[in-house]
């Protein structure tokens, strides 16, 4: 065989190599939906979930200026339910629990980039007492906005399994939405599940109560990337402040990588 055509036949074997390669990992892509809880930097001690207003301010500009595709929950389910191709590059942003730093700090930012994002809060503990929480009139003044939407995260903060009762965690569900229906004048589409926890029962109340979805933490990999009752998020925390770590996290292979390693992990465990 002459020697152009080795090189010929090589090079053919190479490219069709990185056209599989990009195939599979295009298969394993999935949008990351980001997690945030506090963005306050005097929490950031206390609270391992907590990033300070610097490194949320750094992220929100590095989605910015690489021109990532931030969209709406609500937009994302519509891509998925419709089985519409979804660009690389699509993100989210999400945040739990209704912090009042959220109207302090994350806010601001979120405005200056013009990003939307999706805030669960906990209906009970709106407006309390200590000052830590959303009041009704901040809430109200982010979702005019035209950037912040929001979504229950149940009336209380207490996983939906540890409740005994059917009727227990159906009042969670239902009525954490009807109220947030009636203080904000709008329908509310999206369901967290607090502390990510859940169960199949669960799953399909929160679906019977009429929500378009729901998001959980990170599932695993038993269950599929598409579903929008169980959709899967990555908890950001302060040592996402390397901007590496979080371009990593933000590219839509993390979820496919931090899987397989939890996978990994429980064969080698099971063998010890």
């Amino acid at each position: 065989m002459s020697k152009p055509r080795k090189l010929t036949i090589i090079f053919g074997i190479i490219i069709a190599a990185a056209l599989l390669a990009a195939s599979f990992l295009r298969q394993q892509y999935v949008v990351p939906i980001l997690m945030y809880h506090s963005i306050d930097p005097a929490a950031v001690a206390q609270n391992r979930l907590a990033v300070t207003a610097g490194t949320f301010d750094k992220q929100m500009r590095f989605l910015k200026s690489h021109h990532y595709n931030v969209i709406t929950l609500e937009a994302l389910v519509g891509l998925i339910k419709n089985k519409k191709k979804v660009p690389v590059k699509t993100i989210c942003i999400s945040s739990d629990d209704g912090y009042r730093d959220n109207y302090t700090y994350a806010f601001p930012i979120l405005k200056k980039y013009n990003l939307p994002a999706t805030m669960f809060i906990i209906l009970d503990e709106v407006g309390r007492p200590q000052g830590d929480r959303l009041s009704w009139d901040e809430i109200k003044i982010m979702q005019d906005s035209g950037l912040i939407t929001f979504g229950s995260h149940c009336l209380g903060p207490e996983p939906l399994v540890n409740f005994k009762s059917e009727a227990q965690i159906k009042r969670q569900i239902f009525d954490s939405k009807k109220i947030l229906e009636e203080k904000l004048g709008s329908k509310v589409e999206f369901f967290s599940y607090p502390e990510g926890l859940f169960d199949s029962r669960i799953k399909q109340l929160v679906i019977d109560a009429g929500y378009s979805g729901a998001v959980a933490t990170n599932p695993g990999k038993d269950y599929a990337d598409d579903d929008v009752f169980l959709l899967k998020r990555l908890r950001i925390s302060e040592n996402s402040s390397n901007m590496l770590v979080f371009a990593v996290e933000s590219s839509g292979f993390y979820m496919f990588l931090k899987e397989h390693q939890k996978e990994r992990k429980k064969r080698r465990h099971g063998k010890e």
